[in-house]
């Protein structure tokens, strides 16, 4: 069995949502306060204006994003560091899942509005592999409640892990890489930061880091 408080120190409190409870421990807080901060923002940034050579000549292109891919940009970006900051303090496997998934979709949504040919075809095999990830993670999540009963992470704590449990981690794992696009899937999305548009870009690179550190987390608490 693996105590949430060895991985995230004291456990600093619980909030109920009925069946659904949020529990408060300094390295979850402090995640999620990092990408409430980085949320914050973005909402009040411009995004910048890119500057491209030219070739076969001396001059110089801008490249600006207009006011409505503006607008579209930055409200997927906000949902996007909200269900990152949702990932981060819920005490719920499938909620966990339900994030993660979220923020695969936002993220392909994000560099959808871009005019350019390989940041779309970059954005949509993102899309395949994200889709295909789906299977794996809710799948995982469904054979640990198979095994366990619970999905509260504060119960799964204190049940000792089994081999169909050990066979859900992996699940969940191979689930999570997909939706994050980490490696060895980011080959499909680096593309996709060609496209104009910092600080939007910056919240996919933000949520797939947090994310994969709580997930780590995550699959001690179930899986030990």
């Amino acid at each position: 069995m693996m105590d949430i408080a060895s991985l995230g120190g004291e456990l600093l409190g619980q909030i109920p949502f009925g069946d659904i409870v949020l529990y408060l421990t300094p390295f979850n807080l402090f995640m999620f306060a990092s990408v409430l901060i980085f949320t914050f923002l973005i909402a009040i940034s411009r995004t910048e204006t890119q500057v491209e050579t030219e070739f076969g000549s001396l001059g110089n292109r801008r490249v600006e994003v207009d006011t409505a891919e503006f607008r579209i940009r930055r409200f997927l970006a906000i949902v996007c560091g909200l269900a990152t900051a949702g990932a981060m303090v819920t005490g719920d496997l499938f909620n966990f899942t339900l994030f993660v998934a979220l923020i695969g979709i936002v993220n392909i949504g994000i560099v959808s509005a871009v005019r350019q040919v390989d940041v779309l075809d970059a954005a949509f095999q993102y899309g395949l592999i994200a889709m295909m990830a789906s299977l794996p993670l809710f799948g995982g999540a469904a054979m640990v409640l198979g095994s366990s009963g619970t999905l509260s992470l504060l119960e799964l704590s204190h049940i000792g892990g089994n081999p169909m449990i050990s066979f859900a981690t992996i699940l969940l794992l191979m689930g999570v890489i997909g939706e994050t696009g980490v490696a060895p899937f980011y080959a499909t999305k680096a593309e996709m930061f060609r496209t104009p548009g910092s600080p939007f870009i910056l919240i996919i690179h933000l949520s797939s880091l947090l994310v994969i550190v709580r997930a780590i987390e995550v699959l001690l608490i179930v899986a030990l």
